[in-house]
């Protein structure tokens, strides 16, 4: 079944009501690899339940429709898809505990051609069930392989970021943990790549990698250290592009520019010199 422009771009993506826990909070800190240290007192604020706070990251995980694109009627080659783009934009502080409510949409598709794949534009609003507020949006952007040649539009193409052409203003090194995957996996999103080394040997990798939202998270917790000295108010908006995977317990770098209005940035791993993460877009108070 080939994708139908008109049909996916009104697919009815269910809409979900989560009651969000503390522990839900403590547990998604912790899987983006808060707390190493557990003598640093303001890693601790994201893990403690007497002082909690949220990761701003922490909406890419919440109320989600789940692997909806699984589903035959949509016309997608689920087992084809790459995440290409995240972005996440915080309206509102977010709770500890909670009742919320995600609601998810396609906002454009981009037709590639035959064999060249297409682009799936996506957004979920995450709401507070009780007062109805729109406490963030988050975007993504699925670089569907099996899906070129259905007709649509071939544009256009959303522009990434630039990155500067000279050395980072600030590099900071955090390590993920070699069972991260399995910890991150508890929030929701049990894609068997991130477990099973059969199924990544499957798709072409030596061993389960790290979830691209986790590394997301990783990287954000970056830039709130460095940038907004562990201050989550005064997140914005974080917006990037996935280059490549990453290895459970390899050491992910965030290089960071300053500029009029927030900060550039990417991210590499030590151990491979890879990078991981390009094009990064963050704006804060």
């Amino acid at each position: 079944m080939a994708i139908n422009y008109d049909h996916l771009m009104n697919y009815p993506i269910p809409e979900v009501r989560q009651t969000l826990r503390w522990q839900d909070v403590a547990l998604y800190n912790f899987s983006i690899g808060l707390g190493q240290d557990p003598m640093d007192e303001q890693q601790l604020d994201f893990l403690y339940e007497p002082r909690l706070k949220v990761m701003p990251s922490m909406p890419v995980v919440l109320a989600s429709p789940g692997f909806w694109s699984r589903n035959p009627d949509t016309g997608i080659v689920w087992q084809q898809i790459l995440h290409g783009e995240q972005g996440l934009v915080l309206h509102k502080p977010l709770p500890v505990e909670g009742e919320l409510i995600g609601r998810s949409r396609i906002t454009g598709l981009v037709d590639r051609g035959e064999g060249k794949g297409a682009l799936m534009y996506s957004e979920r609003e995450i709401l507070d069930a009780t007062t109805g507020e729109v406490l963030a949006t988050t975007t993504s952007t699925s670089f569907m392989r099996g899906n070129g040649g259905f007709g649509g539009p071939s544009g256009p193409v959303k522009p990434p970021h630039p990155e500067p052409q000279r050395d980072a203003d600030i590099s900071l090194d955090l390590p993920t943990r070699p069972e991260q995957a399995l910890v991150y996996r508890l929030n929701a999103d049990l894609n068997p790549l991130h477990i099973d080394p059969a199924v990544a040997k499957q798709a072409g990798f030596p061993q389960p990698i790290l979830h691209g939202l986790c590394t997301f998270g990783v990287v954000c917790h970056a830039l709130v250290r460095s940038l907004c000295d562990y201050d989550t108010g005064r997140f914005g908006r974080m917006d990037l592009r996935f280059s490549s995977p990453v290895f459970p317990g390899e050491t992910i770098r965030t290089e960071i520019w300053k500029e009029d209005g927030g900060a550039a940035f990417r991210a590499r791993v030590v151990e491979r010199d890879k990078v991981v993460v390009s094009n990064g877009l963050f704006r804060y108070a």
